[in-house]
């Protein structure tokens, strides 16, 4: 996949409505998008709204849903909203459009380095990066004279003094539900460490000193988190904050615009934002792009109208009314404070999120066999052998290995 360096992934609910004022033309084609929920999705779906025959399904499981979706034919929804990773096993199905002729002829305002090519072909086009970044009660931290975290070392000192005060329930919150949120927690800790996950031959190679050093960080985090962990995902951390019921957590960037929101949130102005804890040699987060895609099974009727409504969604408009909701690619964004994270773990060396076939299946493996380890039922070896195994099975069944 060729992509371009870029400084920066719940319920079910439905959006839609009729045009109005504020959509540059009126839709006239029925149309329907499966997208994550988080507030930078719904600032989009709900700009491409305002152009009527629309609806959106904003989800949290949507990419477990949206390879079947696509594959019907036609696609149950015509417009998907995908990241790094998510593309994947829908670029594998040879279900998506490529975009090199509506990107030539609605996508004059389009920067190149929205443009996500696999193969030459333009495939989907960014909307925005996201990656983890540290977010942390700064009142807090003042208060017992800490200063802000750099290290994980630091983390966990830091949340041992903070439990020791008790002023929250838990001085940590992290994303660590069990199948794709804690993979991508030892995904995040393994690339600050500097380890690589493949030998020749997309051979598995975890079980290592910085395997085993992502693992031993991993379990000291949660003696101060929740002791439901395991099925804390970014929407339960998001609350967790909003509540005031932690003070420190590694959490998307995206998630960040929800700390300041008054209707919802009880610290508004006391969360800030830094750059994600250093590992051994990088910011112990992954780089990660959300953008737009088209299915391939939808008329050239409804893709062209797809297409032009996306590109409406995406407009300065939309930007400057939900500018703090996202580090967007989109002209018309200016980075603020609740951007510092994001920026500054990028200008420390976070790494990409490392998208292909093969690590798709060992990011399974990993979410579906890290809780062994972390409940006490296996210890790390042991645990990350199995992980390799797992990933092996698979890969050969999926002709990834001989």
């Amino acid at each position: 996949m060729k992509l371009k360096t870029i400084l920066m992934a719940g319920a079910l609910s439905l959006v839609g409505a009729a045009a109005s004022a504020s959509c540059a033309y009126e839709n006239t084609v029925p149309l329907k998008s499966l997208s994550a929920g988080f507030e930078a999705w719904k600032a989009v779906t709900d700009a491409m709204a305002e152009c009527g025959n629309f609806s959106a399904s904003l989800d949290q499981e949507f990419s477990e849903k949206q390879p079947e979706a696509f594959a019907a034919n036609p696609a149950l929804y015509q417009i998907g909203g995908v990241a790094n990773e998510t593309m994947i096993p829908l670029l594998n199905a040879g279900t998506l459009r490529p975009l090199d002729d509506l990107v030539a002829k609605y996508g004059a305002a389009l920067t190149p380095n929205q443009l996500i090519k696999v193969d030459g072909k333009i495939m989907a086009v960014a909307m925005m990066v996201n990656t983890q970044h540290l977010m942390y009660r700064a009142d807090i931290l003042a208060d017992l004279g800490l200063a802000v975290p750099t290290t994980y070392d630091e983390v966990l000192a830091a949340a041992e003094k903070i439990k020791a005060a008790g002023l929250v329930d838990y001085p940590l919150g992290g994303t660590f539900k069990t199948g794709w949120n804690l993979g991508e927690e030892f995904v995040n800790m393994y690339l600050g460490e500097g380890g690589s996950f493949f030998a020749e031959g997309n051979m598995p190679s975890i079980n290592n000193e910085h395997g085993l050093k992502s693992l031993e960080t991993l379990k000291a985090m949660t003696a101060y988190m929740d002791p439901e962990y395991l099925v804390s995902d970014s929407t339960y951390v998001q609350q967790q904050f909003q509540q005031g019921k932690i003070a420190i957590a590694n959490l998307w960037a995206s998630r960040a615009g929800a700390m300041d929101d008054a209707a919802e949130s009880q610290v508004v102005g006391k969360v800030k934002m830094a750059a994600a804890p250093m590992g051994s040699a990088a910011p112990a987060t992954s780089l990660w792009w959300d953008g737009v895609v088209l299915a391939a099974n939808q008329t050239d009727e409804q893709a062209d109208a797809a297409f032009k409504l996306v590109m409406e969604g995406l407009d300065t408009e939309m930007v400057t009314a939900n500018n703090d909701a996202a580090v967007w690619l989109i002209p018309g964004y200016v980075a603020g404070d609740l951007a510092a994270g994001a920026a500054a773990s990028a200008a420390a060396g976070a790494k990409p999120y490392p998208a292909s076939a093969p690590f798709g299946i060992l990011h399974s493996a990993l979410g579906n066999g890290l809780a062994a380890y972390l409940t006490g039922a296996k210890d790390a070896a042991t645990t990350l052998a199995d992980i390799e195994a797992d990933y092996m099975t698979a890969a050969k069944e999926a002709g990834l290995l001989n």
